[in-house]
Formats: structure tokens, C-alpha cells, sequence
């Protein structure tokens, strides 16, 4: 494979900036741009650690003071021959230390994005699902998704499919010895035995996918709105939650003309919250009308739907209209300005949905809806440190796939068919698992997942 360079730090102002070098001339092209302190050659050094000295460009003019990491396959990220250099975080710096690396562009080239994760895969040192779980752990939000995404890459979805593609292929093996060797087949037997391990198999694969809705909400988090009659306290309920004034806050109503979006962690929980519009059929205002609009689009299409009321006023007919208008199974009641008199009971009106109170102005009752939201949406039956959890949508449509095959198959042995027709099935079912840890999965496939990887990793 060609040697591949790319910065694998975010460029613009840090302590370190890092250029990342993998492939067999790898050691070539940095030992001529290296100056190491005791001026000994990148050969001669031993591997796996880390060497002080400046680096030069060709023409020779030192550019940076650095420290070079030396690693040398098959014992590294890609299991080829990896050197790194560390030079200052500065955006300049960072780009004359890979000008200098690129130069010699007969021996090294610039990386695709996820080119690096992509020759660990190809080079045998993870699986495809453990690859695409280096981009969910980049992308993590909260530590329950970082969790969840390091314990795919430790393997643990990757066992459980390698164990159960493993069950198909022993009944594949014995399904082929009965065809071999008929007259000593008993049919009934066999097809008992074909029933009974595939049911053992679709049991699993449900297992796998009861975790998907939880996996979902960990790696992506809940679309949540938050809806409510004009000036009721919907952006103050935003800034509460986010912990800054994110959202302008006003005592004229409609101050929020539009939908307002963010992303945020609730004790634990992400979720992507829109502060939308304030609810309203009396509005003039062309502008308002369409932030309207907008708010019931979004409402429609929500996770998660904060109703926010204004506790210390007797509920209006917009608020009994919202009351209808959002749904229930999906919707909790924010009853807002709890530090005021309040002119709402919750006992006298039954929302039909659950009610928590909160004063958005002094910071309370965050605790409370946060309790709410983790007991509707993570109900405990999933440890995201030791279960195994699905969480990609890749993983999960190819799942559903072996469950509808394997249910087609398991119909089929109730009818009566011979055992070779149902291994048809079954290895079917193999190349559908097999897609989620990469041993039968197609090269366009391969470069389509690596696409969405950042450069440099």
C-alpha cells in the first residue's frame, strides 16, 4: 500500500498539533526530515517511543521543534509502520511539518478521509463494526454514548454476531453431512434440530434489536420540542437547560420569531431540543405565522415534547388547544413559573400526561424533568457498559433482515421442507451478518463508511 500522511489534531490554536505518517516508506520520508537531538538515524532508534529533535523541509531550513512518536508494524493502529510527529498546535506550524512530509510525493500522499481506520480493517486489526465505531466515538456527545462506542470497539457487538453466525454454520455443517449421507438421515430429527437452533438464533437476533430504540437514543439523542403559548417561558426553559442565555427572553409576546436549535446533555441524556415558536392563531404578523407553521412541523415529527404552561395563570384557550394538539404518549406538561402564585393544579386538571414543575428563572425543577425523561426513554433493562447494544442504522436494518429470513425459514421447516432447501436461508442469513463485521461486504460499501470519517483518522 502507498504511504499516507494527514494532521490528525483539529487545526487551529492548541499546545499540539499532530501529523500522522503510515505505510511502508513511512520511516524513510520522516528520517530525512528529522534532526534528532543525538543526530542518530529514525532506523537506528528502537520502536514504540518517543524521540526529541527538529524537523527540516528540503531545502534544508529547520521549520519546528518536535517530538517524534516511532512505531513500527505490525504491532501499531494500522499494522503498518506509523510514525507521528508532534509539532506546536499553530494552524502555520502545523501545515509547513505536513508540506515538508508531502513534498516527497513520490513516496507519500495526502489520506482520504478514514483512510487510516480503513488499512487497520484491511490490514485484519479491527472488524467493520469496530471500525465504524471509532467515528461514533469521536462524535460522542455524553459519556453513556462514549461508553457504549468504546465497548464496540473492545468487540462486544462483534462477538455476539461472530457467536451466532458461528450457531448458523454448525447447522449448515450437520445439514450437510444429512445430505451426504441420506441413509442415515432421519428427517424428523433433523428438521427438529434445525428448529430448534433457529429459533435459538431469531431469539438472539430479537435481543440484539429490543436494544436498538435505547442505542438509538444514546448515539443520536431524543428530538425534543419544546412548545407552548407565546411568553409562557419556552426560551427561558432553553437557556435553563442548556446554562447559558442562548435564547432571547422578553415580556413581548412572539419574541421568538422562528425555531431556535441546540444540542444538549441532560443528565446524560442528549438531547436535540427546538425552541420553537410561540403557538398562537390570532398572529398578524406574517413573519410569526410562518414560525407557527414551522413549530407544528416540528411538533409532528418530535421524540419528545416539552408542553410548557404558565403555572401562575388559569389556563387559556390556546393552552387547552395545545393540550390537545400534542401527543400525549410523546409529550410531558412544564408547568413554568412555580416561583409565582400559582393558578394550576395538576391534581384538578388531569393532562393525561406526566407533569413536572419547574421556575425556569431561578434554575429549578431540572432535576425533576430530567428523572422524567430518563424513565420514558432509558428504562434500565440496558447496561451501556457491559450489554451489548445496537446503535448503528447500518447494523440494525441488516439485523432485521436475518430476523425476517430466519422467520421465513423457521415457516418453512413447519411445512416440511428438506434441510437443504432451508440452508438457503441460512446462509443468507450468514452474508447479512457477515456485512456487519465485514467478512462479506462489498468494496463500494467499504469506501461509502470510510467517506464519513474525519481526515487524519
Amino acid at each position: 500500500m502507498e504511504t499516507i500522511a494527514a494532521v490528525s489534531t483539529a487545526l487551529g490554536e492548541s499546545g499540539i498539533g499532530i501529523i500522522r505518517i503510515s505505510g511502508d516508506e513511512a520511516i524513510d520520508v520522516v528520517d530525512k526530515l528529522f534532526m534528532h537531538i543525538k543526530e542518530k538515524s529514525l532506523h537506528e532508534l528502537d520502536s514504540h517511543k518517543i524521540y526529541y529533535g527538529k524537523i527540516k523541509n528540503h531545502e534544508g531550513n529547520v521549520i519546528d521543534e518536535v517530538l517524534v512518536s516511532l512505531m513500527r508494524g505490525p504491532n501499531t493502529y494500522t499494522r503498518e509502520d506509523v510514525v507521528e510527529i508532534n509539532c506546536h498546535g499553530g494552524r502555520q506550524a502545523i501545515m509547513n511539518v505536513l508540506e515538508a512530509v508531502l513534498a516527497d510525493h513520490q513516496r507519500v500522499r495526502l489520506a482520504e478521509a478514514g483512510e487510516f481506520t480503513k488499512r487497520a480493517f484491511l490490514n485484519g486489526r479491527i472488524d467493520l463494526a469496530q471500525a465504524e465505531s471509532v467515528i461514533d466515538i469521536i462524535r460522542s456527545q455524553t459519556d453513556s454514548s462514549l461508553r457504549m462506542s468504546l465497548g464496540q470497539l473492545q468487540g462486544r457487538l462483534s462477538k455476539e454476531i461472530n457467536k451466532i453466525n458461528g450457531q448458523l454454520l454448525n447447522l449448515q455443517a450437520k445439514i450437510a453431512v444429512d445430505v451426504d449421507y441420506p441413509e442415515y438421515e432421519d428427517k424428523n430429527k433433523t428438521l427438529s434440530s434445525v428448529n430448534k437452533t433457529l429459533n435459538l438464533v431469531y431469539n438472539e437476533v430479537e435481543e440484539l434489536l429490543s436494544s436498538a430504540k435505547t442505542g438509538r437514543i444514546i448515539k443520536e439523542g431524543i428530538k425534543t420540542v419544546i412548545v407552548g403559548r407565546p411568553n409562557v417561558g419556552k426560551s427561558s426553559l432553553l437557556n435553563m437547560l442548556l446554562g447559558e442565555e442562548r435564547a432571547i427572553v422578553t415580556e413581548i409576546p412572539g419574541t421568538t420569531r422562528d425555531t431556535v436549535e441546540e444540542s444538549l446533555n441532560l443528565a446524560g441524556i442528549p438531547l436535540n431540543i427546538i425552541d420553537t415558536a410561540g403557538i398562537r392563531e390570532d398572529t398578524e404578523d406574517p413573519v410569526e405565522k410562518i414560525g407557527v407553521e414551522r413549530s407544528k412541523k416540528a411538533l409532528s415529527s418530535a421524540d419528545l415534547v416539552l408542553l410548557v404552561l404558565d403555572s401562575s395563570q388559569e389556563l387559556s384557550i390556546e393552552d387547552n388547544n395545545l393540550i390537545e394538539l400534542v401527543p400525549k404518549e410523546r409529550s410531558i406538561v412544564v408547568l413554568n413559573k412555580t416561583d409565582l402564585d400559582a393558578k394550576i393544579d395538576d391534581k384538578t386538571y388531569n393532562f393525561d400526561m406526566p407533569v413536572v414543575w419547574i421556575s425556569a428563572l431561578y434554575h429549578k425543577g431540572i432535576e425533576e424533568l430530567a428523572s422524567i425523561v430518563k424513565d420514558r426513554f432509558l428504562s434500565g433493562e440496558f447496561d451501556v457498559v457491559n450489554d451489548v447494544i445496537v446503535s448503528n442504522v447500518r447494523h440494525i436494518s441488516l439485523l432485521r433482515e436475518v430476523k425476517d429470513i430466519l422467520k421465513q425459514a423457521l415457516e418453512t421447516v413447519n411445512v416440511g421442507f428438506p434441510a437443504d432447501i432451508i440452508n438457503i436461508d441460512i446462509e443468507s442469513c450468514r452474508q447479512k451478518l457477515g456485512q456487519i463485521t465485514g467478512n462479506s461486504v462489498e468494496e463500494d460499501l467499504i469506501d461509502h463508511i470510510f467517506k464519513n470519517f474525519c481526515l487524519g483518522k
